[in-house]
């Protein structure tokens, strides 16, 4: 065999140990991408009530909502308060809701809140618990 063949043989076998040892690295930085943010915590983690209690004049629920800021900047809440006889629900209870909405919190500020809920039975005591929340940064 000539010279000629035998450096292409060299050539391509070069070309293939490569491709050997270099593609699994190359998928492996590829696949791990880069380190991005901790992932942020629910907003409900941020809420919760303080107050619960049932209005005399005109007997509606209401709830007073706190809401700790996130840091990273300001933004603002809408927190979906729940309003049951119980703290535990019954299955296929439909519970009575309400949103509040919370503008301007800065982070590390602690800001609140009332929710007014339906009018309430006499002679029953309110339970209110946070149902939902959702936290916008303010643009």
């Amino acid at each position: 065999m000539s010279a000629l063949k035998w450096q292409g043989w060299a050539v391509g076998l070069t070309v293939v140990a490569g491709l050997l040892v270099f593609a699994p690295l190359g998928l492996y930085v590829w696949a791990s991408g880069e380190p991005g943010a901790a992932p942020s915590r629910p907003a409900v983690d941020d809420v919760r009530v303080t107050g619960c209690r049932v209005d005399a004049w005109s007997r509606r629920v209401v709830a007073a909502v706190e809401v700790a800021g996130r840091p990273g900047g300001d933004g603002a809440y809408v927190v979906t308060v729940e309003f049951r006889e119980k703290a535990d629900a019954e299955p296929g209870e439909r519970a009575a809701q309400a949103l509040v909405r919370i503008p301007g919190v800065a982070p590390g500020a602690t800001e609140r809140g009332e929710a007014v809920g339906p009018v309430w039975p006499v002679a029953t005591v309110p339970w209110c618990g946070v149902a939902a929340a959702e936290f916008a940064a303010a643009p």
